[in-house]
């Protein structure tokens, strides 16, 4: 069984959540994992895909859809929301799940609720602290 989670952001950057999505992060403070030279370290395994986002990537589009539409303009706006659906580890073995099934649920699941809005849609394989849940990421 999976779970689910939505956390709201008023953060205007939304390259910030590719970012989170595609590099390594520390599990506690949630900074960037720097290698010995001080660069970003991609994360070792992942799929990603962007909806609705035209030829452009996910943080122009929802830029300019902003500006088209006259939203997100202040501080205090929510400019995004961030949903985690995370899958027991068993489901792998018990239900055959590999990460791009897990990746295909996602972006099905993410067209039927959000037809029309940008997204991004990112599958992890492993789980806080390596637990080897599957879980995916829409933005």
């Amino acid at each position: 069984m999976a779970t689910f989670k939505h956390i709201s952001s008023k953060n205007a950057d939304y390259g910030a959540a590719e970012q989170y999505l595609t590099f390594e992060h520390d599990e506690f403070t949630m900074k960037p994992t720097l290698d010995e030279n001080g660069r970003l370290m991609l994360r070792e395994d992942y799929r990603i895909a962007t909806l609705n986002c035209g030829d452009e990537d996910f943080a122009v589009a929802c830029m300019r859809s902003n500006l088209r539409y006259g939203k997100n303009q202040k501080r205090e706006d929510v400019k995004s929301h961030h949903y985690i659906i995370s899958f027991d580890p068993r489901d792998a073995v018990d239900n055959g799940l590999t990460v791009d099934r897990a990746q295909a649920l996602g972006e099905e699941f993410c067209r039927k609720q959000f037809p029309g809005h940008q997204a991004i849609v990112c599958t992890h394989p492993d789980g806080h602290n390596h637990s080897g849940n599957i879980h995916v990421h829409i933005v």
